[in-house]
């Protein structure tokens, strides 16, 4: 028994290590379910060892015989090559020029399927390779699918986010291991009006079987790999009946790390624009690690299998439309005004920092211990909001909202899909995780966040204030941009490429200029744990003209804090009374 037990919880360990390496969040948003008719996804790229760089690959013509290089989007090691196609698509990181896009978690998955021998795709070139060849997210789907087929898949288990301007999908693959080559896979539609989301836990429970992927059926709405059902069942991974077949729960079995490191993200976001999930205590009872297994799940559905019965459901209808402004607000989260908030306890510190440094887990006494994993945190390289339009032509239509490092203290920049080149200040190569750039957006904005986590409860207030200042207004230059563009489009196309590429490269270059001058004013007012007088960003002299500042303001601990730290010191700190 003790074996077992130490076993189930060097499992745990291990998946929190997983996690905490390549853990990332993504938020699905119909077009029905937009406020703007729009269809958006985010994700949060939360690795410690990702810099935050804005990728892009001009469109270009390709000659028979042109090899396309495999690099490991992980670790930068070339796996191989494969035929290129006769003409690629341009791509700003993860969304192409046709406003398809794209986001990723990592779920791992079971162990023997981790590695696959000679397989030369993974991940990330699969998400690249398929952007720059599909003008649909179907047409995506099927170019990752028919490469993993052909070439193998060279990563853990993943969720994907797929969308474009009219639809938005969630599929779920994972490398069929030592077994075979290749990969089994399911993808579903997210139904219009309906908001999703993935936080590496395996999210796709039941399906529909088809018979046959018709790629060209605009009404189908759900595929898969032939065999991915009769694979679990002759690996012994799954005996049940196959219309109660589960991909999540046969390929990613939901444990506790999976419900409150994972799909407890999943979880608060939903509960910002659902009721439904608010008021449901089974579901933030799961999210905590308590698992029912009742013969039928929430929605009344059979459970045969006996699998955990109150997980979150893969999508829900939102109370109203959702805006931009609360997708974005949703990517900064860290459990506020929920049983999971960190601001409350002693690990907040005496500024009531949402923030916990890793490991995620730690021992005393021989007790296990967890640090939250929040959506917005530490280690993000970068996040992004791809909102995909199909009022407008696809070079203006589609915005790609890129914010680096921490989501919480990031300002997104609107960079339209049709760009010709980035901004130099975003640009890859414009330093990196071991390298210094006084001009890079990552470290002016890891300048700014670093130092507010020193003093939260003071800083942070002030950033986000600056932060919604700016973002409304690029909301209202867009919206002008949006309309002068268009009509350029209709006139000469080229015209429109080179009027975005010039808003998005000024509007990127001078946000990063303006944030480095604001981290210079928030380190002068907060230098020394001491608060100088201001007004207006603007630090204030005494009066008499020699740069010298009135007396600063102490703010000092707090009441609560200052209990906390005499806690256990006896008379040691005690002043005694004068006489």
């Amino acid at each position: 028994m003790k074996m077992k037990i130490f076993l189930m919880l060097a499992g745990v360990a291990l998946l929190a290590s997983l996690r905490d390496s390549h853990a990332c969040t993504n938020l699905i948003i119909t077009r029905g379910a937009s406020s703007d008719g729009s269809v958006m996804i985010t994700y949060s790229a939360d690795s410690h060892t990702r810099y935050g760089a804005l990728s892009f690959y001009p469109a270009a013509d390709h000659a028979p015989g042109t090899a396309c290089e495999i690099y490991h989007y992980e670790n930068g090691r070339l796996l191989g090559t494969i035929p290129e196609v006769p003409h690629t698509f341009s791509v700003i990181q993860f969304m192409n020029e046709h406003q398809v896009a794209i986001g990723e978690t990592t779920f791992g998955g079971h162990d023997s399927l981790q590695s696959q021998p000679g397989a030369i795709l993974d991940y990330g070139s699969l998400m690249k390779i398929g952007l720059q060849r599909a003008q649909t997210a179907r047409e995506l789907m099927k170019v990752i699918t028919n490469l993993v087929a052909e070439y193998g898949y060279a990563s853990h288990g993943e969720s994907l986010s797929i969308s474009d301007k009219n639809e938005a999908w969630i599929m779920e693959i994972i490398g069929k291991g030592k077994y075979e080559k290749g990969a089994v896979w399911v993808a579903l539609r997210i139904p219009d009006g309906m908001v999703s989301g993935h936080a590496n836990q395996a999210r796709i429970t039941t399906f529909p079987f088809q018979k046959v992927n018709n790629w060209d059926d605009a009404t189908q709405t759900v595929y898969h790999s032939p065999d991915v059902i009769s694979f679990a069942k002759k690996q012994g991974f799954y005996k049940g009946p196959d219309n109660a077949f589960s991909f999540s729960d046969v390929y990613n079995p939901v444990n506790f790390g999976g419900a409150r490191y994972c799909d407890a993200r999943v979880w608060s976001l939903f509960r910002k624009i659902s009721g439904e999930i608010r008021e449901n205590d089974d579901y933030t009872r799961y999210v905590m690690g308590n698992f029912d297994r009742h013969p039928s799940m929430i929605d009344k559905s059979p459970n045969p299998n006996g699998f955990v019965s109150n997980r979150l459901p893969l999508w829900v209808k939102p109370d109203a439309p959702v805006t931009l402004q609360q997708v974005m607000a949703a990517m900064r989260d860290h459990y506020e005004d929920t049983p999971l908030d960190m601001r409350h306890d002693p690990g907040a510190g005496p500024f009531a920092l949402p923030y916990r440094w890793r490991p995620m887990e730690f021992t005393v006494d021989s007790v296990t211990y967890l640090n939250e994993r929040a959506v917005a945190t530490q280690q993000t390289g970068y996040s992004f909001v791809a909102q995909s339009r199909s009022g407008l032509p696809d070079p203006v239509g589609g915005i790609f909202w890129f914010g680096v490092d921490d989501a919480d203290g990031c300002v997104y920049a609107p960079m339209y899909c049709g760009i010709r080149q980035v901004p130099e200040s975003y640009a890859v190569g414009n330093g990196s995780m071991i390298s210094w750039s006084e001009t890079s957006a990552f470290w002016t904005f890891s300048q700014v966040n670093n130092w507010a986590y020193t003093r939260y409860n003071s800083i942070h207030p002030e950033i986000e204030e600056l932060q919604a200042e700016t973002e409304n207004r690029f909301f209202t230059e867009t919206a002008m941009v949006d309309q002068h563009a268009g009509e350029l489009y209709l006139r000469n196309p080229g015209d429109a490429f080179d009027y975005v590429t010039a808003y998005s490269v000024y509007t990127g270059n001078k946000l990063v200029a303006d944030w480095k001058a604001f981290y210079h004013y928030l380190f002068m007012k907060y230098v020394d744990g001491n608060m100088k007088v201001t007004q207006g960003r603007r630090l204030l002299d005494n009066g008499n003209g020699k740069n010298i500042p009135p007396s600063p303001k102490f703010p000092g601990y707090g009441k609560n804090w200052e209990r906390i730290m005499i806690g256990g010191t006896g008379d040691r700190l005690v002043v005694p009374a004068q006489d």
